[in-house]
């Protein structure tokens, strides 16, 4: 039974974790309904640089909250989200973006993780095959 409660508590913990945790202040937030829609949007194809593995309207670092408010500030003049989202990676560079352009500098950004994923299953099966070759033998 206690395995069960502990293996439970694991599996919640999991998938809480996964969680966004909305760091956006409430004095952040623009009057207009339409510019605030835009301005998440965005926000959620940036990342932060500090956190790394977060969007800015994620993130609690006070750069992410720059970045929410400089993009807020865009779009109250008037530019579009091709405009802000093209000035903040004139700055930032690619890393900026969640979704980074596919070319020679970014290659280890797309092809790394399906690299290491393979690569772990690779080991897996050699695992898995030595495993039932030492019953077997």
């Amino acid at each position: 039974m206690k395995k069960r409660l502990n293996f439970f508590t694991l599996l919640l913990l999991l998938l809480t974790m996964g969680l966004p945790a909305h760091a956006m202040e409430a004095g952040e937030q623009l009057a207009d309904a339409g510019l605030e829609k835009r301005a998440i949007i965005l926000g959620n194809q940036l990342r932060c640089v500090v956190c790394q593995s977060e969007s800015i309207n994620d993130s609690p670092a006070d750069l992410a909250k720059d970045l929410r408010v400089l993009v807020r500030g865009k779009l109250k003049e008037g530019l579009s989200d091709v405009q802000i989202l093209d000035y903040i990676h004139a700055r930032y560079g690619d890393y900026v973006l969640l979704k980074p352009p596919v070319k020679q500098a970014t290659l280890p950004l797309w092809i790394g993780p399906w690299a290491f994923l393979s690569l772990g299953f690779g080991l897996f099966a050699l695992f898995l095959f030595k495993q039932k070759k030492e019953t077997k033998g």
